[in-house]
């Protein structure tokens, strides 16, 4: 499988937004790098690189000169167990083996900024209070997730207890009234809940499911931990590559400049092979 050049992650970030996105140079070793574009911080939802184990993983980052980074758990969990023993893993883990997983960061110059954790209805109180666990020993003070709404009450009396935001992650199945699409959804999760429960705006997902993500930026950008850029048709259409689709990134990544909000904007690749 080909693997995308420096080069050819400026062509990504360049698509889509009239040419004012001037990538920084990138260090690497304990130097942090730096991918702050004109005010942005440009980064990666690790998902992206998914056809790689983790230390791949952040020598992708390295290689693309990407210096923030949103950890998908399928990058610290075994895959493909079943349910009940990834219950157990996640349970019998010892938090050491996250400390060493931030630390292989650290020395990559990458800044991990968020843990992707998904809560779901099936999930015991155990087992929500180990994901903010993971994320205190991660060091992260945001964890990003696919999610029920009906579980936001639950996952908000541990956000309270350790202090860390959580962003509800949404994709485009308007149908179930208990999946994250729309603005409504979102605002039920945040409804009566403390300032830890939040929004990640895929801005493409938003878009399929016929929302307008500058919109809602503009109106939500105080709960808005960190965006997921890629380009969607829309009406629940194709994931396509930037330029593409229907999705506004290039007036999104101008309205957090203009604007001052230091939001992430992570990209998520997700169409034509598994993994940049």
């Amino acid at each position: 499988m080909s693997r995308i050049s420096r080069r050819d992650a400026t062509k990504i970030l360049l698509a889509g937004t009239a040419g004012w996105l001037v990538p920084r140079g990138a260090a690497v070793g304990a130097e942090m790098i730096d991918s702050v574009v004109r005010g942005v911080p440009i980064g990666a939802q690790s998902y992206s690189f998914r056809d790689r184990p983790l230390d791949a993983c952040i020598d992708a980052y390295r290689a693309c000169g990407l210096g923030e980074c949103e950890l998908w758990q399928g990058h610290l969990e075994p895959r493909n167990l079943k349910r009940e023993e990834l219950r157990n893993w996640r349970l019998s883990t010892p938090l050491s083996f996250f400390h060493e997983a931030r630390e292989k960061f650290d020395r990559a110059g990458v800044l991990l900024y968020a843990y992707n954790y998904s809560f779901r209805k099936d999930m015991t109180d155990e087992e929500i209070e180990r994901g903010f666990e993971m994320s205190k020993a991660l060091g992260v003070k945001h964890i990003t997730a696919s999610a029920n709404v009906s579980i936001a009450p639950r996952v908000d009396t541990y956000a309270k207890k350790f202090e860390i935001t959580v962003g509800f992650h949404g994709h485009d199945n308007t149908k179930d009234p208990d999946e994250f699409s729309t603005a409504e959804t979102f605002a039920r999760a945040m409804d009566g809940a403390s300032k830890y429960i939040a929004v990640n705006l895929d801005i493409g997902h938003f878009t399929a499911a016929g929302g307008d993500p500058g919109e809602y930026i503009r109106g939500h950008h105080d709960h808005i931990v960190t965006l997921h850029v890629k380009d969607r048709k829309k009406d629940h259409g194709a994931n396509l590559p930037f330029g593409q689709g229907d999705t506004p990134i290039g007036p999104v990544l101008r309205l957090l400049r203009d604007n001052g909000w230091k939001i992430p904007a992570n990209i998520e690749y997700e169409y034509g092979t598994p993994g940049m």
